[in-house]
């Protein structure tokens, strides 16, 4: 009975947002998750709940019963969280974060102080490392991940993004010449991220799309080795706004084509479904959520 309640709540929020698309945004989880969690549940009771169709849902007379009970339990449940002990009321412990080494150089680390200073009871241990982490067998409670998530067995919450630059060295530049259109970079050197695909998207500001495969001799798993090797004059590389424009400002990076932009990176938090401490990881990942500019 048990693992059937979060089902249950899924298709619940499916109903109250009136879509698939829509309960996925608010839940933080991927669409294709939520309509599979509504087709088991289906399949677990041997009922249809919902009729699909391209345009709208609508709820068969047992998908009716059953939200009608699901909205009845989430009262209960809401209410039964109202009356939470004092610990809840003054959250204390501790909780163990992982997240790229890139985010010490943008706004999140705000986030991450203020939350701090809200909650001075909560110990946060926080590693910063642009090599993905386990969260199970390395004992993580949270995991901030750049890009964006195509699907995920765990949970996840989109807590912003981060603008990227193309950038290279001014030496590197006067030998290449300044480009005018991103196909110019097809041979120019690249400096690759180990963890992205070395196909680049540049949009220009009329919203044309034009991908350049670069060829890179020199692949990193760092955000900050790709500046390093930049500002060295090893070719072209995307970086983090905040990194670029430090390049920027000390005369060390230039600016590759400013008027056609790059798909910035997508941060999200992700936490497994039993999460060891799930009170304090819940309330860490919403004041992130909503602290998002």
């Amino acid at each position: 009975m048990i693992d059937q309640l979060r089902p249950i709540a899924i298709f619940s929020t499916v109903v109250d947002q009136g879509s698939f698309r829509a309960a996925a945004l608010h839940l933080g989880l991927a669409p294709s998750r939520v309509s599979q969690t509504v087709s088991d549940l289906e399949k677990r009771l041997n009922v249809t709940l919902l009729y699909r169709s391209t345009r709208h849902l609508s709820l068969t007379q047992e998908g009716r019963l059953l939200h009608a009970r699901a909205q009845e339990m989430l009262k209960n449940m809401e209410a039964g969280l109202d009356e939470l002990n004092q610990s809840a009321r003054d959250p204390h412990g501790m909780l163990r974060v992982t997240a790229p080494a890139f985010v010490t150089q943008t706004e999140l680390m705000d986030r991450f102080a203020d939350f701090a200073a809200t909650y001075p009871r909560v110990s946060l241990t926080l590693d910063f490392s642009d090599t993905q982490r386990d969260l199970i067998k390395q004992g993580f409670d949270v995991s901030i991940r750049a890009g964006w998530l195509d699907n995920s067995e765990m949970m996840t919450r989109n807590i912003g993004e981060v603008q990227r630059f193309l950038v290279a060295s001014p030496d590197y530049v006067a030998r290449k010449g300044m480009p005018d259109h991103p196909s110019a970079l097809e041979d120019w050197d690249w400096i690759a991220f180990a963890m992205r695909s070395n196909q680049t998207d540049l949009t220009s500001e009329t919203g044309q799309v034009v991908s350049v495969t670069g060829k890179a001799q020199v692949t990193v798993n760092s955000a900050s080795a790709l500046y390093e090797f930049a500002t060295r004059g090893l070719g072209v590389t995307a970086i983090p706004e905040t990194m670029a424009c430090r390049g920027f400002d000390r005369g060390d990076l230039v600016h590759i084509l400013p008027a056609w932009s790059l798909t910035p990176l997508g941060l999200h938090a992700v936490w497994p479904d039993q999460s060891r401490r799930e009170t304090l990881t819940l309330l860490l990942v919403r004041f992130l959520a909503d602290a998002k500019p």
